[in-house]
């Protein structure tokens, strides 16, 4: 391309991001006006999209690590020609309803591919993008699946603690198809990256395995030849991009000034007369307006080529790219349910996922799992997994090592890609370190699993450290996702049914260390998709409700048939998944935990069974940290028994 159409090309991004930001008076403008070259030469010759189809499976994936630029993303958007979003969008920028929001949200435009905001969290989950095509490539073959995973990085991004994970992986997994610009302005909020790091990112990069380049982000021949020379290489690609923040802008270039504040009229008019731009604004000259279009309708025939090969695969390919479970999946884990409650089989629920997933993973090869170093103690592994290698991607099982970090946000990025459901294993008091990932899957409403073992007190001689006391409560405030806390084996295959069938949002299944005995009686109907349900009494005599769940469900059982000897009947919930419960009809959540004085247990913190058993009810449960020391010295310790159950329900019968 006329390596003036690129300058254009780019002024068009600039200005319609500066005008917006401006209008809004509100944004981070240096960003756009920055890496605006970059993008041109990106979007209008290399990059392989198709707005008239913006859910191509075998487009290229693009992600605005560096978010806070989104202005960029939605510049490039509307004037490519995506039919979602027009000049009202733009000029509606971070209002409230808009489209166009503070950082690209995923499901608002058709052309954005991930929520990005907290730095990091973009070049990590675009590690899962590129190993997911790499997955898919592997089983159904480069003619559907052969596609680039770009990424727009900025200091920031590099420096949050996260992508030290995400290189490691990227590069020790080889996935070549991955290239990361980095916005290399030595520019953040407070100033000079000088004062912060002395980091010299290059080394960085190469020592963790990857291809390297180094150019002026403003001249577009360098990039051009940076982006040929990073599609054929045999490893990941950074690509440091030399550029200056706020380009364009004469007095604020190159200062933070520019980085999160609007420029001001009177420095964009300087602007225009500075890059020689004399449209109105949010106005596009015909010209260049046709040059974007004509990008836009760049790779229509590949498109429609890709299309017929994929209809020619078949429906396994077809489905699963559309996310559809195959048919009769589930057929293998009802049997295993039916056989745990006639053999009244007793294992810990980290076991019985275990035993869940030899029924589920032959039957749905969309299936990649994994652990943050812990198969062996979240029991992730089954007879059918093989770990994939930068030697062979065609397997169902990662070795993340001990980065659960970056597998919260390389299992996103595994998602969003499509076709692949991903599930990922950790001790549950380390789901603190991929909280802001799973807080992303839970804003986006994408289908992850989480398998977070060592779920309670329970994990004894551990100690506090490993006691995750507080989680439970905290992972039930976060909107959009299910928490389950199964008792039994029935309701660890139930939860995993569940979250297999959601696939708008994140699953949690907190699992035990500890054996649990077998309670339910019947696997006829899904009680877990309930939320809560009657497990043991009669609601008709009750006196009282127990509600417990996990491993003291149990403990609620046995309370209940020690009261019952005493001539106290009592009914017992369990409530694997709060979340489903408080969806149930008021009629249906009434009758379960009925007109009576009610008991919560569970080894956790109390906060939030409130709700359920009212100011006049109790709750059994953690008000500090644990303990270390066996798990069965541990629940009389904390006074977590079947006999504080009775007691306490005596003493609400008073």
């Amino acid at each position: 391309m006329d390596l003036n159409h690129y300058r254009k090309m780019a002024s068009a991004i600039r200005f319609l991001s500066v005008d917006a930001i401006e209008k809004a008076k509100s944004g981070h403008p240096g960003m756009p006006l920055g890496m605006a070259d970059v993008a041109a030469v990106l979007f209008s010759k290399y990059i392989r999209l198709d707005p008239s189809h913006p859910r191509w499976f075998d487009r290229d994936r693009f992600v605005l690590s560096a978010g806070h630029g989104s202005m960029l993303l939605y510049s490039v958007l509307y004037l490519m020609g995506y039919k979602d979003i027009d000049i009202e969008d733009i000029k509606n920028f971070r209002q409230l309803g808009s489209k166009t929001a503070g950082h690209p949200e995923y499901g608002h435009l058709a052309g954005i591919d991930m929520t990005t905001g907290p730095l990091g969290q973009g070049i990590s989950s675009a590690v899962g993008m590129a190993l997911a095509e790499r997955i898919m490539a592997a089983r159904y073959g480069e003619d559907v699946c052969n596609h680039y995973t770009y990424v727009i990085a900025g200091d920031g991004c590099l420096m949050e603690g996260i992508s030290e994970e995400a290189i490691a992986l990227a590069g020790h997994l080889k996935l070549n198809k991955m290239i990361v610009f980095w916005d290399n302005n030595n520019i953040t909020i407070d100033g000079s990256v000088d004062h912060a790091s002395s980091t010299d990112q290059i080394k960085r990069f190469q020592a963790c395995g990857w291809n390297t380049l180094e150019i002026d982000g403003h001249d577009y021949a360098a990039v051009e030849q940076a982006i040929a020379t990073a599609q054929k290489a045999s490893r990941p690609t950074l690509i440091a991009c030399k550029t200056k923040i706020g380009f364009g802008s004469p007095n604020k270039c190159g200062t933070s000034k520019c980085h999160g504040s609007p420029l001001g009229e009177e420095e964009i008019a300087l602007m225009r007369r500075d890059l020689n731009w004399n449209a109105a604004p949010f106005e596009i000259p015909e010209e260049i307006k046709e040059l974007w279009l004509a990008a836009g309708r760049r790779c229509e025939k590949e498109f429609a080529d890709w299309e017929k090969r994929a209809r020619a695969k078949g429906t396994e390919f077809l489905d699963a790219i559309a996310g559809k479970l195959p048919h009769g999946w589930d057929k293998e884990l009802n049997a295993l349910k039916d056989v745990s409650i006639r053999e009244k089989t007793k294992v810990a629920t980290r076991k019985a996922s275990q035993m869940c997933l030899e029924a589920i993973v032959p039957h749905i090869p969309e299936i990649v799992g994994g652990s943050a170093d812990l198969a062996a103690s979240n029991l992730t592994l089954s007879k059918t997994s093989k770990t994939i290698t930068a030697a062979d991607y065609n397997g169902n099982n990662i070795m993340y090592g001990i980065r659960e970090h970056v597998m919260g946000a390389v299992m996103n990025g595994m998602a969003l890609h499509g076709g692949i459901i991903p599930f990922g294993g950790t001790f549950f008091v380390f789901s603190d370190y991929m909280r802001p990932a799973m807080r992303l899957a839970a804003l986006m409403g994408v289908r992850v699993i989480y398998v977070l073992t060592h779920d309670s007190i329970g994990v004894g001689e551990d100690g506090p450290t490993h006691q995750p006391v507080e989680h439970l409560a905290s992972y039930r405030c976060m909107p959009n996702i299910l928490t389950f806390r199964p008792c039994d084996v029935v309701e660890t295959a139930e939860a995993w049914q569940i979250a297999l069938e959601t696939d708008n949002k994140p699953s949690i299944l907190a699992l035990s260390r500890q054996n649990l005995p077998l309670l339910r009686t019947s696997a006829a109907e899904n009680l877990s998709a309930r939320g809560g349900y009657i497990i043991a009494g009669d609601i008709r005599k009750r006196r009282a409700t127990i509600i417990a769940t996990g491993s003291e469900v149990s403990l609620a059982v046995e309370a209940h048939l020690h009261l019952k000897d005493e001539g106290i009947e009592t009914a017992v919930v369990s409530m694997p998944c709060c979340e489903l419960f408080d969806a149930q009809s008021d009629t249906y959540r009434e009758e379960i935990l009925g007109n009576c004085p009610r008991v919560a247990v569970e080894a956790a913190s109390k906060f939030g069974w409130e709700r359920y058993v009212g100011l006049n009810g109790d709750i059994i449960g953690m008000d500090g940290f644990g303990a270390s020391g066996p798990a069965a010295e541990l629940y009389p310790y904390f006074g977590i028994t079947a006999e504080e159950i009775a007691d306490s329900v005596k003493n609400l019968l008073k």
